[in-house]
């Protein structure tokens, strides 16, 4: 009895098995062993010990011994997970039969139920002689565990080495048919998860996960190449003036600021403000408006009619040429976000807005003359020197799956996590600013008084806690921005993959999850590889976004991971449970 409990306490045991006399005892409610000639022992006697074996990872006893039913009702207060009792007495062949069938079956990597089951129906060849001999083996299981299985037991998921005869061909066909299994079930999950994804139910969460990914990059330092001059509520409030329409200022105080930008000698000047009708003119003025808007710097603005939100459109300045012209229509996405600029669109031919041109993209244009970069224009890009910006193509492109309307030639904003340079209206007419600051530079002249509704959300507006929407101004200052940067200072570019490409990457996913969770049988351990191969998966999109501009879906190839893991998981747990046809569990 003392090396017995020595043994129970001092290592760690799989399976324990006892082949000796045994018996049950007051209508098989206690149990009895013999370990030798002069020692019978309880189950009781032996508690502690078998209590600290389960706890240190017991899984499976076997009482290969006569009457053993009290033997398994004593040990089912211990929640050991699965024992193997003899229900009457059992003769010695018996008893070395079923151990033999049951362990060459088990290390076959057959489950438990089957081994078992297997074991007991090839007793029937020797009922002749010992009649009933099928009916003996019995199983107690712990429904609170997952029968265990004999790759866990060795501790390793490769091949291992079989008690008995092991039929190798048996074992690859139920591997292949195994892995068969899981493909078919992976690719059923992966052409739902594109379903899923066709219909838009992923949309809003990708735009955010990809809005999350991008807020992870560290602030970056304004570019230098752009300043703004901003009109104020406190720079309209100060100026009470007679305009027409609705202006913020009045023709003559905007003729001032541009002749005192001029000055500067900015590269190219952007006026963010509309001028489609003029103030009656004041010959007592010396510098007019129509004369500073035909400078060849100036780029003046023009809003396109759209027949179903804005039948009108907004005409540009009198006299301004075409080549001088850009449009600043903004496009939100349905949260309501900017994440998109159109550079070129075409206008509908009754527009007042004639130029296919955007402003941020005249801007730049003229900008990268003066470097000798020339631009080429395609319908389904624009390109700088080496730098070529893509479309978003047709109505399905990225995350965009369902009510986006993607005409033009539309690019990802690659926002920058700063603020610009900027003076006022009055620092400029009063002169107390830095002419310096302004030469050779993109100048963009805007209104950011918010009594102007013209204001717009992004990525890190909505992001700040006293969350407010920004100028549009600064929207168009990142536009060009992102364009600048990305030719001359090699700041990636934001661009997906094509249909067929997110197709692939989103089964990939789904294919090496379900694959991992295969060969992992411990459920705890295939919660972690699932958790685990999402957080890969994450870490890999947003470097992908972060140092290539790659958008990649991250969100469905998640949710396919996931789906097949838990497909696989439950394909497993199916095998290991239903193979039994005949009940065996007492």
């Amino acid at each position: 009895r003392q090396t017995l409990d020595e043994h129970l306490w001092n290592h760690d045991w799989d399976i324990l098995f006892f082949a000796g006399h045994s018996i049950s005892l007051t209508d098989g409610e206690i149990g009895e062993i013999c370990i030798n000639q002069t020692e019978i022992l309880t189950i009781s006697q032996l508690k502690n010990g078998l209590k600290a074996a389960i706890k240190r990872g017991l899984k499976l006893a076997i009482f290969n011994s006569c009457d053993g039913i009290g033997l398994g009702r004593n040990l089912t207060d211990l929640n050991i997970p699965q024992m193997i009792v003899m229900r009457e007495g059992v003769p010695d062949l018996i008893a070395q039969e079923f151990l033999k069938n049951f362990l060459t079956a088990f290390a076959d990597n057959k489950p438990f139920y089957l081994a078992v089951r297997e074991a007991r129906e090839r007793l029937q060849g020797l009922e002749n002689e010992f009649p009933c001999a099928s009916w003996l083996p019995v199983i107690y299981q712990n429904p609170t565990t997952v029968p265990t299985t004999w790759q866990e037991l060795c501790g390793n998921f490769a091949d291992t080495k079989f008690v008995g005869e092991v039929s190798t061909k048996g074992k690859i066909a139920t591997l292949k048919f195994k892995l068969w299994t899981v493909l078919i079930s992976t690719l059923i999950v992966a052409i739902s998860t594109l379903g899923l994804r066709y219909l838009g139910i992923f949309e809003k969460i990708e735009l955010q996960s990809f809005d999350q990914m991008l807020r992870l990059r560290p602030q970056e330092e304004p570019d230098p190449r752009l300043i703004i001059v901003e009109i104020t509520e406190k720079n309209i409030q100060s100026r009470q003036e007679m305009t027409k329409g609705l202006k913020s200022i009045s023709d003559s105080t905007l003729a001032k600021l541009l002749n005192k930008i001029q000055k500067s000698q900015p590269r190219v000047i952007g006026l963010d403000i509309y001028r489609d009708l003029a103030d009656p003119p004041k010959k007592s003025n010396p510098i007019q408006l129509p004369t500073e808007l035909n400078k060849d710097n100036v780029v003046v603005v023009c809003k396109s009619r759209d027949r179903k939100y804005d039948p009108q459109g907004v005409k540009p300045p009198k006299d301004v040429p075409v080549e001088r012209q850009g449009f600043t229509d903004a496009i939100q996405d349905p949260d309501g976000i900017v994440r998109r600029q159109i550079l070129m669109m075409a206008q509908e031919p009754s527009s007042t807005c004639t130029t296919p041109y955007s402003l941020s993209l005249q801007l730049v244009t003229r900008y990268l003359s003066y470097e000798n970069i020339k631009p080429k224009f395609n319908e389904d890009y624009v390109q700088f020197g080496s730098k070529v910006f893509k479309r978003l193509k047709f109505s399905r492109s990225g995350a965009y799956q369902q009510g986006v309307d993607l005409g033009g030639n539309q690019i990802l904003i690659n926002y920058r996590n700063t603020d610009y340079q900027r003076v006022s209206l009055d620092e400029v007419l009063s002169d107390k600013f830095d002419r310096k600051s302004m030469k050779d530079k993109v100048v963009i002249v805007g209104v950011t008084a918010n009594t102007v509704s013209d204001t717009w959300s992004t990525l890190y507006s909505t992001a700040q806690q006293d969350y407010q929407e920004i100028p549009g101004i600064f929207i168009q200052a990142q536009m060009v921005s992102q364009v600048l940067s990305a030719v001359l200072d090699q700041r990636p570019i934001l661009w997906v993959l094509p249909y067929w490409g997110d197709i692939l990457w989103i089964c990939g996913w789904s294919v090496v999850g379900s694959l991992i969770i295969w060969r992992v049988r411990s459920l705890s351990h295939q919660r972690c590889a699932i958790f685990v191969t999402v957080v890969i998966l994450y870490g890999v999109c947003a470097i992908a976004l972060l140092k290539q501009g790659l958008w990649l879906p991250f969100i469905p190839s998640a949710f396919a991971v996931v789906a097949s893991g838990v497909v696989v998981v439950l394909i497993q747990r199916r095998q290991e449970v239903f193979p039994i046809s005949q009940p065996l569990v007492e």
